[in-house]
């Protein structure tokens, strides 16, 4: 019996860093699952108080945001370094420049509508957590798509006219509706949820759970 077509969609924040290794986890699962899969990503914003220019490190960052001891945080990124390593990420805590994400968000819509939202999502990712790049800069967010082969000058346009805020306040939006307080959270077929980095197996599990109630509901409707 051929599987049906699984919509994926999955609400995430680039300077969530469970958010990259859930991308990658979960890319395996899908890797693993032999269906057709649909994905999409959504905004979303873990800190929207969060400066455009934050003066500090992420440690200072977190400390002051969650209330957190510095050695506690340091700690705590470590832990989460080495997860990332793991699924063969390079985080670098110490040259992140932490930034409010609103933009990079509209980035990723513009290049949603130009057929290029996964390359610039994993280019964002990479520069943000690896490479130390200022995200919430308009100038740098149009170098980045130009990596990904978007038009340097339309997105830079798109970007200073703001052309893209209501789609991602749409997703915000409708991420509240839904009660998604953290990221990353997985929709799938608009009705199944996952929260987090879980493993691949746990994806390709879901996936098949899936697939196999939509060819179920698909006979008895037959």
């Amino acid at each position: 019996m051929t599987k049906p077509t699984l919509t994926v969609d999955i609400w995430s924040d680039i300077a969530c860093p469970w958010c990259y290794i859930g991308k990658r986890k979960f890319e395996e699962g899908r890797r693993a699952y032999d269906g057709e899969v649909e994905v999409r990503y959504h905004s979303f914003e873990l800190a929207p108080d969060t400066p455009v220019d934050f003066e500090g490190s992420e440690v200072d960052f977190l400390a002051t945001h969650k209330g957190m001891p510095a050695g506690q945080v340091q700690q705590m990124l470590d832990r989460v370094t080495s997860i990332a390593a793991e699924v063969g990420l390079d985080y670098d805590f110490d040259t992140l420049r932490h930034t409010n994400t609103l933009l990079a968000h509209q980035a990723l819509h513009f290049a949603k509508a130009n057929g290029k939202q996964h390359e610039l999502l994993e280019r964002l990712f990479a520069a943000y957590f690896e490479q130390g790049r200022h995200l919430g800069r308009a100038e740098e967010l149009a170098d980045l798509g130009a990596d990904v082969g978007l038009d340097r000058a339309e997105l830079l346009a798109a970007l200073e006219s703001q052309t893209y805020a209501d789609d991602v306040q749409a997703d915000l939006d409708r991420a509240l509706a839904l009660g998604i307080s953290g990221v990353p959270f997985f929709v799938i077929d608009g009705k199944y949820g996952v929260s987090g980095a879980q493993s691949p197996e746990t994806f390709t599990q879901v996936l098949e759970h899936v697939a196999a109630d939509e060819a179920r509901e698909g006979a008895r409707v037959e």
